[in-house]
C-alpha cells in the first residue's frame, strides 16, 4: 500500500514528545486560515512536491533513522484521510517493535471521527493503532505559541490508549508542561 506525502523528517523534536520520524501527509479538507503546511492541501495525486511511498520502503528508510527509531509522528496535511495505509504502516513498524510511539495529528476532533468512523474510512481502526492523538483544527484566534505540540488552545493531546481502556465517550487528555 502507497501512502502519498509531502515530505519526511527523519529527526524532528518538534513533533511530539521525544526525537521522531515524521511524515506529513498529503490533503486535508479544512484549509485552516494560518496553516504552517498550506502545500499540503491538495488531494491531487500530482500534487506538486508530493510523492507517493509504499509502506515498505518508507519502513527501510525509517528503520535507518537511529535516532528517532521507536517513534513516529504522522501530520500532514490530514492523515486520517489515508488510515488504511496508515495502519499497514503503523502495524508492520509495531511488529518490529511492540512498544513504537505512535502520534497523530489531526483537524477533526476526536468525537467527530468516532460518530464518523465507519468500515470503509477505517478511523477508529487507525486510532487503536495510536498512542496520542492532537485532535482539532488549527484556530488563528486561538494561537498559542507556548502550547507544546499544538497551534491553537483548542487542540487536545489525547492519550488514544488510556481513552479506549476507559471509555470511548471521554477523551483522557495528556497534560504536558
Amino acid at each position: 500500500m502507497k501512502l502519498h506525502l509531502a515530505t519526511e523528517v527523519p529527526e524532528s523534536i518538534t513533533d511530539g514528545a521525544g526525537i521522531r520520524y515524521s511524515l506529513y501527509t498529503q490533503g486535508c479538507h479544512l484549509h485552516c486560515p494560518g496553516c504552517h503546511n498550506p502545500e499540503t492541501w491538495s488531494f491531487c495525486p500530482d500534487a506538486p512536491g508530493s510523492y507517493h511511498l509504499d509502506t515498505g520502503d518508507l519502513i527501510t528508510k525509517i528503520k535507518k533513522a537511529k535516532f528517532s527509531w521507536g517513534r513516529l509522528t504522522l501530520c500532514g496535511g490530514d492523515p486520517i484521510y489515508q488510515a488504511p495505509a496508515c495502519i499497514e504502516l503503523i502495524r508492520r513498524l509495531k511488529k518490529l517493535n511492540p512498544d513504537y510511539n505512535v502520534w497523530a495529528y489531526t483537524g477533526l476532533t476526536f468525537e467527530h471521527i468516532l460518530e464518523h468512523a465507519d468500515k470503509e474510512n477505517q478511523w477508529l481502526e487507525y486510532l487503536k493503532c495510536i498512542d496520542v492523538l492532537v485532535d482539532g483544527p488549527f484556530i488563528l484566534e486561538q494561537r498559542d505559541l507556548t502550547l507544546p505540540f499544538r497551534g491553537s488552545k483548542n487542540q487536545r493531546l489525547i492519550d488514544v490508549q488510556r481513552t479506549i481502556k476507559k471509555t470511548l465517550d471521554t477523551p483522557y487528555i495528556v497534560h504536558i508542561e
